[in-house]
């Protein structure tokens, strides 16, 4: 059995369904990653990330190697005893957390210097230490060092910043060959493509990756502040390239209408912190559009946030009572808002997947925009 095999291609467009066997058992796709950055999908206990259906979690390797550090979590068994999650982890090797400290870090060729956001110490990372972090973690699929620029940027920094990816991919695909063999766990490594919003950049990057078979590509450097038309086109162009037989992710993209058109566009794998970070603010994500239930209008309204929702919070709690616990400050009111994004994420993703499937991905698309965008221009 093929660690990656496409199981139905949709007839009309690029969608398509597939299987990831890792060393925690099998990924369906196309699938959504809750992100739990710090061994924790915030205010969610892996129980109740299982009861979403979650398959995979994402988890970064910088923030665990500044905090709790690699030996701390090695002396545990790996991430998944850490965290008590015995499913398949993602882990990212922390590019674009580095790239957003600013002036707090320096690139050079050889790895990056950066001063730690927790306590202001020094650090260094190479593309071969993250494979050593990554290999500590026990993650199963692992993700290289690469070098992710804001927007707008200029071609020649994106130049850089793209060559740069590719140097430290080929430093990092060669350091895991060479240490794969001695690890315990069997662990998959995938390559990031790099461009900014340059075509000529994008397709170059592509051309030097491909040559080194990783086992998987994601495509970087999108939902960095440019706008929706150019990420589409920027993502249709890269996405297309891609070989049929290795599975696709796009990286930090979480809006349901951009998730839609990259599945559309081929894309396996998606994370985003927006189900918890827009939960915690108290905006919910339903079938007819995203919902602020912290505001006067839900004061009254014993409806559960989506009737189409089988979630915990869909199944027990009312409008009224979730605005009543964001004005009261409660904290239950963001673990259950939260709950019910993360639940609504997962399954948005099973259903695609059924569409898919049964021949209705394009009928589904327009369905669902059709009632999701409704509500946004309403309001």
């Amino acid at each position: 059995m093929s660690d990656f095999t496409v199981v139905h291609q949709d007839k009309e467009t690029h969608a398509r369904c597939a299987t990831i066997h890792t060393q925690h058992g099998l990924v369906h796709t196309p699938v959504f990653m809750p992100v739990g950055t710090q061994a924790a999908v915030k205010t969610l206990s892996a129980k109740e990330l299982k009861e979403c259906g979650a398959q995979i979690i994402l988890s970064n390797a910088y923030h665990l190697y500044l905090r709790p550090g690699t030996d701390i979590i090695k002396n545990a068994g790996g991430l998944h005893n850490f965290m008590s999650w015995q499913q398949p982890i993602l882990t990212d090797s922390g590019g674009y957390q580095i790239f957003s400290l600013a002036l707090l870090r320096k690139f050079k060729n050889e790895g990056v210097e950066f001063q730690s956001h927790i306590d202001g110490a020094k650090h260094y990372l190479t593309p071969e230490s993250i494979i050593d972090i990554q290999s500590v973690l026990g993650s199963d699929i692992i993700m290289p060092l690469d070098d992710c620029i804001e927007y707008p940027a200029s071609y020649e920094m994106a130049k850089v910043a793209m060559e740069r990816t590719t140097q430290w991919a080929q430093r990092s695909h060669a350091y895991y060959k060479k240490v794969q063999d001695k690890n315990a766990c069997r662990q998959i490594l995938f390559g990031i493509i790099q461009g900014s919003t340059y075509e000529e950049l994008r397709e170059a990057s592509l051309e030097q990756l491909l040559g080194l078979d990783f086992f998987g590509y994601a495509i970087g450097g999108l939902s960095v502040g440019e706008p929706q038309d150019l990420r589409y086109t920027m993502l249709s162009f890269t996405a297309e390239r891609l070989p049929a037989n290795k599975p696709r992710y796009v990286m930090g993209i979480g809006m349901p209408e951009d998730i839609l058109q990259a599945i559309e566009c081929g894309v396996d794998m998606f994370d985003c912190v927006i189900p918890t970070r827009y939960g915690r603010n108290g905006t919910a994500f339903t079938s007819e559009g995203r919902m602020v239930v912290r505001n006067a209008e839900f004061k009254d309204d014993a409806r559960s946030l989506d009737s189409s929702c089988a979630c915990y919070t869909c199944k027990n709690y009312s409008r009224a009572y979730l605005r009543h616990l964001f004005n009261s400050s409660e904290m239950l009111g963001l673990r259950l808002v939260s709950l019910h994004n993360v639940h609504f994420f997962v399954a948005f993703a099973d259903t695609i997947r059924r569409s898919i499937q049964e021949g209705k991905f394009l009928e589904f698309k327009e369905a669902f925009l059709s009632r999701y965008l409704s509500m946004a221009r309403n309001n």
